[in-house]
């Protein structure tokens, strides 16, 4: 291998490993740790998105021409180093430089991690191509150079799959991007509302009548105990009778509560994230909503398994945190967002909506709960 590609090669995957330590760090420190700088000047944190975009196509640009100079006969180191030498002074420093400038307290919790985890991703894909790259190189330089022949098909295949998983990477980064923090809670909430929905589906189509183990336990019974089988049936079938109706009457009021819950997440997105035009306004109401909406679906599931292993205490109990987890977020948007400093509160038609629906739910309870 011509000794400046190995050069260049080595400074850029121990410019990797030191990239991925500093977004790794970042992720878990404070959020309000200090922004990172370039040599030229500040920048501020509402640069960031952008940056991110236009370093991820960068990216993508240098990596589709290291690729091609890879699997193009002859190999020429002189041709990889320019390419090389970008991603190491300019495309990979302002790609971890946008990483580190999404933070917590700019961009929700939620948004720094899936940037930093994106970003992650992008730096481990193009590290395989490196390395697919440079055992090319070590091959065109060996003591029976290949650089003339015609790349071994593994070896090409090798290089485009690393290459079309790292575009991937960066295509992430560059959606994430464009839709930005509203963009990216609208879908998180999008797919929490499908798993409220299915779960609720679930618990309608479940029958507690439905028979358990009762068939394989009659037949692992010894026959000398089936008279009195018989006869502890007999004492036990009025027991079985309420708790079945208990289970029923648990199911039909679990859904009471669950059905409006499952209609909260499409309102809010309709009537409020997606007319949320500044998000760094409302960064501490985004945190605080995702915060009380991604935890509804768990619960939904802790009360599905309660029902099914027939028991109602821990069912309402979950239920009742799911209840309050809904009501939290309606309050949060119950007014329309960044009204101005006027000091005065204006409501819309989705704050008579989230009215009625608390009006609702609160009467509810107290059928539910036996409390308001």
């Amino acid at each position: 291998m011509a000794q400046k590609l190995h050069l260049t090669l080595t400074t850029t995957l121990t410019l990797l490993d030191q990239f991925q330590t500093a977004i790794a760090t970042a992720t878990t420190s404070n959020p309000s740790s200090p922004t990172p700088t370039t040599t030229a000047e500040t920048i501020t944190t509402k640069d960031a998105l952008p940056l991110l975009s236009a370093s991820a196509l960068s990216l993508k640009s240098q990596i589709t021409k290291l690729s091609l100079v890879a699997i193009t006969a002859p190999f020429t180191p002189p041709a990889a180093v320019p390419i090389l030498t970008a991603l190491n002074e300019s495309v990979l420093p302002s790609l971890v430089t946008a990483a580190l400038l999404i933070t917590a307290t700019d961009h929700t919790h939620a948004f720094q991690i899936e940037a930093h985890a994106l970003t992650q991703l992008a730096l481990t894909e193009l590290s395989v191509l490196l390395h697919a790259v440079q055992g090319i190189a070590t091959r065109s330089d060996g003591p029976t150079p290949t650089n003339k022949k015609e790349l071994a098909q593994p070896d090409k295949d090798a290089v485009t799959l690393a290459a079309a998983r790292a575009w991937e990477s960066c295509d992430a980064l560059v959606d994430l991007a464009a839709k930005g923090v509203v963009g990216f809670v609208v879908r998180r909430v999008e797919q929490w509302r499908d798993l409220v929905r299915d779960a609720v589906g679930e618990i309608e189509e479940w029958d507690p009548d439905e028979e358990g183990d009762e068939f394989f336990d009659e037949l692992l019974s010894d026959d000398g105990d089936a008279d009195a089988e018989n006869k502890k049936g007999e004492g036990e079938e009025d027991e079985d009778e309420e708790e079945s109706k208990a289970l029923h009457a648990q199911k039909k009021s679990t859904l009471r509560v669950l059905k409006p819950i499952a209609q909260v997440y499409p309102a809010i997105v309709t009537h409020r994230l997606k007319r949320t035009a500044d998000a760094v306004a409302e960064v501490r109401r985004l945190e605080a909503l995702v915060e009380n909406l991604q935890v509804i679906p768990e619960l939904v599931d802790e009360i599905a398994g309660a029902l099914y292993e027939a028991d109602p205490d821990r069912s309402a109990r979950f239920l009742g945190q799911t209840k309050d987890r809904a009501v939290k977020a309606l309050e949060l948007v119950r007014l329309p967002w960044q009204q101005g400093t006027t000091g005065e509160e204006k409501g819309d038609k989705f704050t008579t909506w989230v009215n009625t629906w608390l009006k609702v739910m609160d009467e509810l309870s107290k059928s539910v709960f036996g409390s308001a």
